[in-house]
């Protein structure tokens, strides 16, 4: 999928491979995601089994412009980074969460975690 004036940075394999990581960790890990095509950004979840995956396949990663990642200790940013580091996905830290890229506009510069 593509949108004008956006570049794409994540696949579905990618996002699959967060999600399956996340829904492994065994405390709370609370997300929000913004869907490109409705600019919409979700409220902050922590069920990632069913919610993460709103259609219930792949297909529903298509739209994720970025998904938010929240932390409340540096424990728990630790081991979020080692994560997305072995995943290698586009993103940064911003005060108490993490976020990845899905798309981002074209000419910008994005760093990989």
């Amino acid at each position: 999928m593509s949108f004008a004036g956006y570049q794409s940075l994540m696949n579905d394999t990618k996002w699959e491979e967060i999600w399956l990581a996340m829904i492994d960790i065994p405390e709370l890990i609370y997300w929000r995601q913004r869907d490109m095509e409705t600019n919409y950004t979700c409220d902050w979840d922590a069920e990632w089994f069913h919610h993460f995956k709103t259609d219930g396949n792949k297909d529903s990663y298509k739209t994720i412009e970025w998904l938010e990642i929240k932390f409340e200790n540096e424990e728990t940013k630790n081991k979020l980074l080692k994560i997305l580091k072995k995943i290698h996905v586009p993103g940064e830290v911003l005060g108490n969460t993490i976020k990845v890229y899905g798309y981002i506009k074209e000419g910008t510069f994005m760093d990989y975690i």
